[in-house]
């Protein structure tokens, strides 16, 4: 069995010479004796040729194909696209790793209440949607709302305020408010011509349960609003 046709045959009694031996080698094929004739295959030259089906998964070792042998336009989506339904590819871990399937919930209550799942805009939208407004159905006595940041505004009317420099009116929160009052205001009816002096909140009595409304001569309904949260 010879693996190896050589360039030249010498003839029983012919001379050898240097350039009849060159000939021999340099003019030398493989014959199919030299390949397998599955993965390998000698071509019409007589030079062996690795066939694309003898690349197998256990030809190449582990870690031998790296970053700079891949190229960039190589990295397609149909490379990477065989990712399981309502994925994506992401890290929702804290810090750096490798990227994981993290789930896309349709969920139009947001019941979940995933930090790490996203939301689809269909969800989204509906969610939005049907968070009811605050519209009020009276605005007599103290009306309160808590805004979706958890600011929360309160409001009311204190009737006919009393006069002189003693009169007062104790403001009483429905429900206090849970941190603290960032802001409080307080104005009287303008339809009462009688009220000259301004009203004012008194110094030292806000809390988040309540406060105190001062007036200096007068009658009139005066309106207070305090926001806090």
């Amino acid at each position: 069995m010879s693996v190896i046709t050589t360039g030249k045959t010498f003839a029983n009694g012919e001379q050898l010479s240097a350039d009849k031996l060159n000939l021999m080698l340099d003019n030398a094929t493989f014959s199919n004796d030299a390949v397998d004739l599955t993965s390998t295959f000698v071509d019409s030259n007589g030079a062996i040729v690795v066939r694309d089906s003898g690349i197998t998964t256990s030809k190449i070792a582990d870690t031998a194909v790296t970053t700079a042998k891949i190229a960039d336009s190589n990295v397609t989506k149909a490379k990477i696209e065989d990712v399981a339904d309502m994925k994506v590819l992401g890290n929702t871990s804290g810090s750096a790793t490798a990227p994981q399937e993290v789930s896309v919930l349709d969920e139009d209550d947001m019941v979940s209440d995933s930090d790490t799942s996203l939301a689809t805009q269909q969800s989204i939208k509906a969610y939005v949607d049907a968070s009811s407004p605050f519209i009020p159905s009276t605005y007599s006595g103290e009306e309160s709302v808590t805004l979706p940041n958890g600011l929360i505004m309160k409001w009311g009317v204190v009737e006919d305020s009393p006069s002189g420099n003693t009169g007062v009116n104790i403001v009483t929160f429905g429900t206090a408010f849970p941190t603290a009052i960032i802001n409080v205001q307080a104005s009287w009816s303008t339809t009462n011509t009688s009220f000259t002096n301004p009203v004012y909140i008194k110094g030292g009595s806000v809390s988040t349960t309540g406060l105190t409304i001062n007036n200096l001569s007068g009658t009139a309904d005066v309106y207070w609003q305090a926001i806090g949260y």
